[in-house]
């Protein structure tokens, strides 16, 4: 279970993720027509990812709400939680926010980006003293390809910030599946 230090490190993620909520769909506002041509460009869907080594695991979900500006290039964002373990070392519990940016140069090639804030918290297994469980926040830079068929895109990501002592993830090389609706 995360458990935040203080109060004002919640609220601080609360108001910066309903910020960028309200930033993003502040075009539905005033008139009807626009309202509804809106939302015929929102598309909510998200990811699923998957990372795995020896006695590593790492799952997570991330459900994600996107604008289509226009056929190329789609602009949103991201919650996303994941669960990571190491057999024997540590369990690791992340909970985050992130800004998505998609670009599609053919109808089956996506580029990505995603700026992605998480809160790692990490519990060590007691048989290794010198690491302390730990709470802290880390930020990620995914630069992602995939390919699209349909509302589904397979593909790989890549953490340009990856830190072997903090990040949750094994390698800075992760393969995703995103889902649109």
């Amino acid at each position: 279970m995360i458990k935040f230090k203080s109060i004002s490190i919640k609220k601080s993620i609360i108001l910066s993720l309903l910020t960028v909520f309200f930033i993003t769909f502040s075009f539905s506002q005033n008139n009807s027509d626009n309202q509804s041509s809106f939302w015929k460009n929102v598309q909510f869907g998200g990811g699923i990812g998957l990372n795995l080594g020896d006695g590593f695991f790492s799952g997570g979900l991330a459900p994600a709400a996107l604008y289509r500006h226009n056929a190329y290039v789609s602009t949103g964002v991201g919650l996303n939680f994941q669960y990571s373990s190491q057999r024997d070392v540590f369990k690791s519990t992340v909970l985050g926010g992130s800004i998505i940016g998609l670009f599609n140069p053919y109808p089956e090639l996506q580029i990505s980006t995603e700026f992605e804030q998480s809160y790692v918290s990490r519990n060590f297994d007691e048989q290794f003293v010198s690491n302390i469980d730990d709470s802290y926040w880390y930020p990620a830079l995914f630069l992602g390809a995939g390919y699209r068929s349909g509302n589904v895109t397979f593909g790989i990501r890549y953490d340009v910030l990856y830190d072997e002592d903090k990040s949750i993830q094994n390698q800075a090389w992760m393969p995703f599946v995103r889902f649109w609706f």
